[in-house]
């Protein structure tokens, strides 16, 4: 199974007098990408849960959202003393500002800035943050497989999606097919009217080489190969959707190799029916290209 690189999972939970919350988010990305906020007196948490998430992930940009407060934290905060400079200097300018004009302000209140938001900080912890280190890293296990599950769920999806979108891509392969096929007596007939008409128009030249060059042409629009390596391209996908897990870089390698294809059967076409189902096969593999960005 495929996964999607998009996830979402959230939980809260609580132990001795802390309470907390937290949220893990993932979106499309190059590499692993892991972003974590959380309160640094926790040694330890911090590289336990990125080794968790790397063992089971390994792309997407990453978000983890911890929110730790304490139920009898109110004796605990205390100012945060660069917050409160910083206020305290944002709020002497706008008062000079303010007095240049002849505006009048009305006066600040200690409450008011107390609702800024950082101006409290709870204080340090006195107990050892051990066993809520354990316990976190104990209920992170359910929010990192809720996390999967979803990004599965999503890549079950995907996996849907491309599978129709392959069996298109046969399907307008084998119509193109069918096409250069039809095309071969055309171009033989083309080629037979062109050979007698520059030998008609042309004084002293060499008909065997004039064939010679004639035949090159037809040689070069044939669309053999690139038939061919579509239909390989859609075997070598299809056996990275049943292997599953993390074959995203490899399917996005796959969609240029598809685009290199169709672009060759195009300007190789010469054929309007032939030339149509090449822009055909080039819309369905941008549309594949854009789901495969979003496959881990």
């Amino acid at each position: 199974m495929i996964r999607s690189m998009t996830g979402f999972a959230s939980g809260k939970g609580a132990f001795g007098s802390f309470q907390w919350s937290w949220e893990l988010r993932g979106v499309n990305g190059k590499g692993l990408d892991l972003r974590m906020r959380a309160p640094d007196w926790l040694e330890g948490l911090e590289p336990a849960l990125r080794g968790e998430i790397g063992k089971r992930v390994t792309r997407g940009n990453l978000t983890l959202s911890l929110r730790l407060t304490r139920v009898d934290a109110g004796a605990d905060m205390a100012l945060n003393p660069s917050a409160l400079a910083a206020a305290l200097d944002a709020l002497a300018e706008i008062e000079a500002e303010a007095a240049k004009r002849a505006i009048s302000l009305a006066p600040s209140r200690a409450v008011d800035l107390l609702a800024l938001r950082g101006m409290m900080e709870a204080g340090a912890v006195d107990e050892d943050p051990g066993p809520l280190v354990s316990r976190l890293k104990t209920e992170f296990t359910p929010l990192l497989a809720a996390f999967i599950g979803m990004r599965e769920g999503e890549g079950k999806a995907l996996e849907t999606i491309l599978r129709d979108q392959l069996k298109r891509v046969e399907t307008l392969t084998a119509e193109a097919a069918d096409l250069a096929e039809a095309r071969k007596e055309q171009m033989a007939e083309t080629l037979r009217t062109n050979l007698v008409r520059i030998l008609d128009n042309t004084d002293g030249a060499d008909p065997d080489r004039v064939a010679q060059e004639l035949a090159l042409l037809t040689v070069r629009s044939d669309v053999t190969e690139e038939i061919d390596r579509l239909r390989a391209h859609v075997g070598a996908a299809r056996a990275l959707l049943d292997t599953g897990g993390a074959v995203g870089r490899k399917l996005d390698f796959l969609m240029q190799e598809f685009n290199r294809e169709a672009n060759t059967l195009c300007s190789k076409a010469q054929n309007a029916d032939l030339s149509a189902v090449g822009l055909e096969l080039k819309a369905l593999i941008d549309q594949m290209r854009e789901q495969v960005q979003n496959v881990e």
